[in-house]
């Protein structure tokens, strides 16, 4: 019998976010899991609640990122439905993931998981094809703790297939004692001043978004042309020698060392990084950064949809949220998460990274789903400059 990994506490070693940019060297992440989650077996019958006739029962398996999840939640879940969690870190990119399990998802075989976490592109795509079950009204009551601006999502309209988990932003770092001014733009990017010491990121979305937002274009119908034009720009910038290099989650070091002033960057690094140095400043840019959004989905190949349905609920108490955000230090997709936050640390419900204000929120702007021949043809126009 094994429980969560670690004590308890929030610190957050690891950053999820590492693990996207379709890497096969990410595999080696799988050596954390999956690892078998069960109830103790010492656990008072009489410390869980009374089970209702209907209420889900059995083994739940999760298939998720590494370093996804608090200390202690697993277990807390299981005492509170008696559920046996088996909880694998075992999803470390999309499409890598996606090509695994496509047959046996086509086919209607079971994956060995009855709910999964990937991105908002994903889990689209997953839906388009017909292989979700549409989440109950009925036991996802706490639903309407969703921020607003999610639950109407046009990928998703009402989120009757896709519960968001977690978010992130994706805006520019620098260095105010390097940059001796504010840096509020794409376009102070390419100040002369900053020559050689940015660093733009290799992922198509979370490179390229903000380029193409600084230009006018629109992500909700991203085109070969808007595309091909914030490449081009990006291509002009690193032939000058401008850009240090492109990055996945290494820029830190950059950041750390002084080789770099200003880095695209996760806003849940950089509150991890402000800690040893507070003159780290994240912005997203006035013309607009982007987000990524993980969902919570029930793949129609599901052996337990009510357990996966009891989870979801689970994780949308905001009580229970609030120690997710603790830990992952990432921006919650529930709304009004300040008290609950405050209860924890009061200094994660002050931090604008974590707790962003209205006002950002509504710069950060999502990528649609991508038809194959579109992702091909975007991200091969951009990897010829990244390479």
């Amino acid at each position: 019998m094994t429980t969560d990994p670690g004590t308890e506490g929030f610190s957050r070693p690891a950053s999820r976010r590492r693990f996207i940019g379709g890497t096969s060297a990410l595999v080696a992440a799988a050596a954390l899991g999956p690892s078998f989650l069960a109830a103790c077996g010492n656990e008072s019958s009489r410390s869980r609640p009374e089970r209702k006739t209907g209420d889900a029962t059995g083994k739940l398996r999760i298939s998720t990122w590494p370093e996804y999840i608090a200390d202690g939640f697993v277990a807390a879940f299981q005492s509170s439905t008696g559920l046996v969690v088996d909880y694998q870190e075992d999803f470390d990119d999309d499409e890598e993931w996606f090509a695994t399990h496509q047959a046996a998802l086509a086919r209607k075989q079971d994956i060995g998981a009855d709910l999964v976490v990937p991105t908002q592109f994903m889990a689209t795509k997953l839906r388009g094809l017909g292989w979700l079950n549409q989440i109950s009204e009925s036991r996802w009551t706490n639903k309407k703790n969703l921020r607003p601006d999610l639950l109407g999502a046009k990928v998703d309209p009402g989120r009757k297939f896709s519960a968001p988990y977690m978010s992130g932003m994706v805006g520019l770092a620098y260095n105010r004692a390097a940059t001796n001014r504010d840096i509020t733009e794409v376009a102070d990017m390419w100040d002369p001043a900053f020559k050689g010491k940015v660093t733009v990121f290799t992922d198509l979305r979370d490179g390229l978004g903000m380029v193409m937002l600084s230009q006018g274009s629109s992500l909700d119908d991203p085109t070969a042309q808007t595309v091909q034009k914030a490449v081009d720009l990006v291509k002009t910038q690193n032939e000058s020698g401008q850009i240090l290099r492109f990055t996945g989650n290494d820029y830190s070091d950059d950041l750390i060392s002084g080789k770099a002033v200003i880095a695209q960057a996760y806003s849940g690094d950089i509150v991890a990084l402000q800690k040893d140095n507070p003159d780290i400043r994240f912005v997203v840019p006035a013309s607009g950064g982007t987000t990524f959004l993980d969902n919570m989905v029930i793949p129609y190949t599901t052996e337990n949809q009510a357990g996966a349905e009891e989870w979801i609920n689970y994780v949308y108490d905001r009580t229970n949220y609030a120690k997710l955000v603790a830990y992952t230090q990432y921006v919650p997709v529930l709304s009004d998460m300040t008290d609950d936050l405050n209860r924890i640390d009061k200094g994660l419900a002050d931090n604008p990274l974590i707790n962003p204000p209205q006002a950002t929120l509504d710069k950060l702007k999502h990528w649609p789903a991508l038809t194959d021949q579109q992702s091909v043809e975007f991200t091969d126009a951009y990897r010829a400059v990244t390479r």
